[in-house]
């Protein structure tokens, strides 16, 4: 892309705070966006060949949403974890394997996507977010969910197209989660732990594609008020 372009988009940034610039074989993140560290509120550079963020990401003191999907990250900058208004992040279809370890400092975060990478756990990190409402950890490598899975406070957790063969009881007690994706996993029906149905609040579990057939759901104990919770919730759309 030549630098007459890339001005022109640099100008209508610093008026709209929105800098978009996606599927441009751009390798670096351009270094003319640090000027407008103080009034970008968008940024969307998806679908680029960008394999690393700058130090300086953490000046951007009024960023809301960050995209960077269909990249080649394979890390974070520490400083990112400094951008305190920021509330999406997607960073799908990279090679990041772990996320800085201050990363639960994105006080404001409210969605995240970490599809398609090469995370192998859930990341800790989520723990500490409490205003996250909505967390995409799908296609990655993860194979178990923790008992520290009960301080998440997402809406929605997506881990389908993952390796999780066991899941911890403590699922159930996240405070909010209503629905809970583990599709395309290595669940055995017995690894499922009751609880999940009879007592928690998650109204839609989608467990299509394990080593299981979804009818034998039916005769686990706590079915029938999954199901209540499941028709309440489809009703209030309809």
């Amino acid at each position: 892309m030549g630098n007459s372009a890339l001005k022109a988009h640099i100008e209508t940034a610093q008026k709209t705070g929105v800098f978009q610039l996606t599927d441009k074989g751009l390798v670096e993140f351009p270094e003319d966006l640090q000027r407008l560290s103080a009034n970008l509120r968008t940024i969307d550079l998806s679908c680029n060949k960008i394999d690393v963020l700058p130090p300086w990401m953490g000046t951007f003191a009024v960023l809301k949403s960050l995209s960077m999907n269909n990249n080649r990250l394979g890390k974070l900058p520490d400083e990112l974890c400094r951008l305190k208004k920021l509330e999406t992040l997607h960073l799908s279809a990279n090679q990041i394997s772990r996320l800085p370890a201050d990363f639960g400092q994105l006080s404001a975060l409210k969605t995240l996507n970490l599809s398609g990478n090469q995370l192998r756990a859930m990341p800790s990190q989520l723990y500490s977010l409490r205003h996250l409402d909505v967390v995409d950890l799908s296609k990655n490598k993860i194979q178990s969910i923790p008992d520290e899975v009960a301080g998440v406070q997402a809406i929605e957790i997506n881990l389908n197209q993952n390796q999780i063969s066991q899941i911890s009881a403590q699922v159930s007690r996240c405070p909010r989660l209503k629905v809970l994706r583990l599709e395309e996993n290595c669940l055995e029906l017995s690894m499922l732990p009751h609880c999940i149905l009879s007592d928690s609040q998650i109204s839609l579990l989608a467990v299509e594609g394990n080593l299981f057939e979804i009818k034998m759901l039916r005769d686990l104990e706590g079915y029938d008020k999954y199901m209540e919770r499941f028709t309440a919730t489809r009703k209030k759309f309809v």
